[in-house]
């Protein structure tokens, strides 16, 4: 498979994060995928959001979970954007998207969707949270499924095959190539996060890995001749 490049939270480096606006940008500037985050509101409506909090993205504040949709619309995500519903998002671009669950509440309401939609080919389903990557697998047979690690070790490939995951995403300033040489040899997908210079690209393409995800558009072009 070649080499790929998605992009995180849309293009959060130069777009605010996980807005329609940025995931249009993203796509406007070829990524072959798209990262995004998923958390439900008090109400149960799947939200795309990073942080469990409103504070540090939008003009708002408080959790998430403690505000219903209609109160989580009326906040300012960046430059007017407003808080994207996951299914807005899957209208408004047409590139693969990575959907990652942030919290495993999210898992169900994300099955729903893919199942109501026939995403299994177009959505792959990330988390930091094993129990949720399992879970996704079971609610949605056939799905592709990612483990993300920050803080890992070379047993994050063994957690991966006991969730069923085809590919980490892994934090590339922890990243090794024994851990690296380990997953490929398991049949595993390795991504790196998050690449944003070009010494971030020449450690991508020495440790030969399958992708690379980038807040940037140009990380892609340049990557195109890097990695």
């Amino acid at each position: 498979m070649s080499f790929l490049t998605i992009g995180h939270r849309g293009v959060m480096g130069v777009e605010p994060e996980n807005t329609l606006r940025s995931f249009v940008r993203a796509e406007q500037a070829g990524m072959d995928a798209i990262e995004l985050d998923l958390h439900l509101s008090k109400d149960g409506a799947l939200v795309v959001m990073h942080d469990a909090e409103v504070d540090r993205t939008t003009d708002g504040r408080g959790a998430i979970a403690d505000l219903t949709l209609a109160e989580l619309r009326g906040l300012d995500a960046g430059q007017g954007e407003r808080v994207p519903l996951f299914e807005e998002v899957l209208d408004a671009v047409r590139s693969p998207l990575q959907a990652e669950i942030k919290d495993v509440a999210a898992a169900q309401a994300l099955a729903e969707v893919m199942h109501r939609r026939d995403l299994a080919g177009r959505v792959e389903v990330s988390s930091f949270h094993d129990e949720a990557v399992a879970e996704i697998a079971s609610l949605v047979p056939g799905v592709r499924t990612v483990l993300v690690a920050s803080r890992y070790g070379t047993d994050v490939v063994d957690r991966a095959e006991a969730v069923g995951a085809a590919t980490l995403a892994l934090n590339i300033r922890r990243l090794t190539l024994e851990t690296v040489e380990r997953a490929h040899a398991r049949g595993l997908r390795v991504i790196g996060w998050v690449v944003n210079t070009q010494d971030h690209l020449r450690l991508v393409r020495a440790l030969e890995l399958d992708g690379a995800t980038t807040d940037y558009p140009e990380i892609r072009r340049t990557g195109r001749f890097t990695a």
